[in-house]
């Protein structure tokens, strides 16, 4: 790929993940994604119990693109790690806004009015839901930060290490 057309995506990618940090309480499509593999980890793990099926759905929400990221940062797709650590940072301000809601519970859930609101069960089970907002904060904080380490990285793999690779234009091929 042109290293200018690679660059240009890079930096559109970072932008966007920016973006969502400044508006992470609104909707946004990536969020539907999150929601697919958010409800897939209530149903993978139904079978462990309704503590465990809880925790299952935002934490499979944050596991999926973590577990993408470390297969690419595995395999020597260093680049590709560093831009599924951006939705790995996504998805922890994601998470951060429905635990933030345990206590006023306004959120629109999946399933309407009937359904359980997963922190709101979590933390009250813990009996510490009295300390959702802070924890809704260290989790923002943790995704601000983990974008920050995705943006750092992909620029540092999209611009610096590639063009160590680029050969000089000086340079004879034998």
């Amino acid at each position: 790929m042109n290293k200018y057309l690679r660059t240009t995506l890079v930096a559109l990618c970072c932008l966007y993940f920016w973006y969502y940090v400044a508006t992470y309480t609104e909707g946004h499509l990536i969020d539907n994604v999150d929601l697919i593999f958010h409800e897939a980890g209530h149903t993978i793990f139904f079978f462990f119990g309704q503590f465990i099926q809880m925790c299952a759905g935002s934490g499979f929400q944050i596991l999926v693109p973590l577990l993408i990221s470390i297969y690419f940062f595995k395999t020597g797709q260093k680049l590709s790690g560093a831009l599924c650590l951006l939705w790995v940072g996504q998805s922890i301000l994601n998470v951060s806004v429905y635990a933030g809601d345990a206590i006023v519970m306004q959120l629109e859930l999946l399933g309407g009015d009937g359904v359980m609101h997963d922190w709101n069960y979590i933390l009250s089970t813990l009996d510490i839901l009295h300390h959702a907002p802070r924890i809704a904060r260290v989790m923002y904080q943790i995704g601000v930060m983990t974008i920050g380490a995705g943006t750092v990285m992909a620029v540092y793999y999209s611009v610096i290490e590639k063009a160590k690779q680029i050969p000089p234009k000086s340079a004879t091929k034998l």
